[in-house]
């Protein structure tokens, strides 16, 4: 079993577990289809980030080789953009509208 926590620092009880679909809590078979159907967006579910400056943040992340679903756009609540992590879990960043 794998997985990793992400937790900012200084914020205590705000952590986000990822974690690989796989053994011991299925077997490989079931597994390989629960991340088949996760890459294709089945589970709907985002994770969301703020930001200071959302399209700073989109700039540094695409020179590191981030892949967007898509770029900078402006929102009645901000801007913000889109992209997927490796298993195809949605991700948004946003930079709140003052």
């Amino acid at each position: 079993m794998r997985w990793l926590t992400v937790r900012v620092p200084g914020q205590p009880g705000r952590d986000i577990l990822l974690e690989k679909p796989g053994p011991p809590a299925m077997d490989s078979g079931a597994a390989e289809q629960v991340r088949e159907l996760i890459s294709k967006g089945a589970s709907g579910f985002t994770l969301g980030f703020t930001t200071k400056d959302c399209r700073k943040t989109y700039e540094t992340l695409v020179a590191k080789g981030v892949e967007f679903t898509q770029g900078p756009v402006e929102q009645p609540y901000g801007t913000d953009v889109g992209l997927r992590d490796p298993f195809g879990n949605h991700i948004r960043i946003v930079q709140l509208r003052a």
